[in-house]
C-alpha cells in the first residue's frame, strides 16, 4: 500500500465517521421536534390539551402518548432508513457502470490477447470496487511483465500481494456502517422494551390508586407500553432485513473481486516465463 493510498483511505474513514455521527445527531433532533411539535400539537387532542385524550382516530396523538421513549425509537428507525439509502448508493457505486460478469469476461478476453492497455481502459470505463482492484493489479501486471530481474515465482507472488493489498483497501468501504444497522437491530427492541416496562409501571400504578382506578392514567400506561413495543419491533425488523440484504450483496461483490483477481494471476503465471 502506498503512502498516498493510505492517506486517501484515512481521509475517507474520517469523512465516513463524520457523516455517521452527523446523521445520528440530526435524526435525534428531527425526531424530537416531530414528537414535540407535530405529534404533541394541541390540535391532535380533545380540548387542545396534549395531556388529555387523543381525538378518536388521530394516530399522531396515539403515538405521542407513548412517552419520551418514542423520540429515541423514531431516531432508531430514521437512522436505519438513512444508512439503508447510504448503503444502496455506495454498493451501487461499488458495482460500477456496467454488469460485473461482462466486465470480468472483457478483462479476461483482453488479457488472453495480451492487450493490457485495453484492459486498463475497460477498468476506467467500468469504475467501482472490482474495477479499482483490477486496475491496480493490471498496472502491477504490466510492470512485472517488463521486469527482467525477478524470477517467475517472485513475480507471481508480487502480483498476488499487490492484489491482496488493493482488495484490502476496497472491502472495508463496502461494509462500512453495516455495524450501525446490526447494532440498531438489537437496541431498537431493547429500547422498545424499556418503554414497555415504563408504560406497564404506569398502568399498574393507576390500578393501585386508592379508591377507583384512574382510567386516564391506566389508558396512558397501556398505550405507552404497546406503542413502544410496536416501534421497537418495527425498527429492529427493518434493520435486520436490510443488514442481511447488504451482507449478501457485499459477499457477491467480494466473490467477483476474488474471481477477477484469480483470473489475472493465473493468466500472468501462464504467459510469463
Amino acid at each position: 500500500m502506498s503512502k498516498k493510498q493510505g492517506q486517501g483511505q484515512s481521509l475517507k474513514d474520517t469523512l465516513q465517521s463524520a457523516f455517521a455521527t452527523g446523521a445520528i445527531l440530526i435524526a435525534l433532533i428531527v425526531s424530537y421536534l416531530v414528537y414535540k411539535f407535530v405529534m404533541g400539537s394541541g390540535a391532535n387532542f380533545e380540548g387542545g390539551n396534549p395531556e388529555g385524550h387523543p381525538i378518536p382516530g388521530n394516530y399522531l396523538a396515539m403515538i405521542y402518548k407513548g412517552g419520551m421513549i418514542v423520540p429515541l425509537l423514531m431516531t432508531c428507525v430514521l437512522v436505519v432508513l438513512i444508512f439503508t439509502i447510504e448503503r444502496f448508493v455506495m454498493i451501487r457505486k461499488a458495482r460500477g457502470t456496467g454488469r460485473i460478469n461482462i466486465f470480468v469476461k472483457s478483462i479476461q478476453t483482453s488479457l488472453s490477447a495480451n492487450k493490457v492497455d485495453e484492459a486498463l481502459a475497460t477498468c476506467d470505463k467500468q469504475k467501482g470496487s472490482v474495477a479499482n482492484v483490477m486496475k491496480a493489479g493490471l498496472k502491477k501486471y504490466k510492470e512485472l511483465k517488463n521486469d527482467t530481474v525477478l524470477e517467475k515465482d517472485q513475480k507471481v507472488l508480487a502480483l498476488q500481494k499487490d492484489m491482496e493489498e488493493s482488495t484490502a483497501l476496497e472491502l472495508p468501504m463496502l461494509s462500512k456502517n453495516l455495524v450501525i444497522l446490526s447494532t440498531l437491530a438489537s437496541i431498537s427492541v431493547l429500547i422498545g422494551l424499556i418503554g414497555t416496562v415504563l408504560g406497564m409501571i404506569k398502568a399498574f400504578a393507576a390500578l393501585a390508586t386508592a379508591g377507583s382506578p384512574d382510567a386516564l392514567a391506566l389508558a396512558t400506561g397501556i398505550s405507552e407500553a404497546l406503542i413502544n413495543t410496536a416501534f421497537g419491533i418495527t425498527g429492529s425488523t427493518i434493520a435486520i432485513v436490510f443488514y442481511n440484504y447488504f451482507s449478501s450483496k457485499i459477499d457477491a461483490l467480494t466473490f467477483k473481486i476474488d474471481e477477477a483477481g484469480f483470473s489475472l494471476i493465473q493468466t500472468f503465471a501462464a504467459t510469463t516465463k
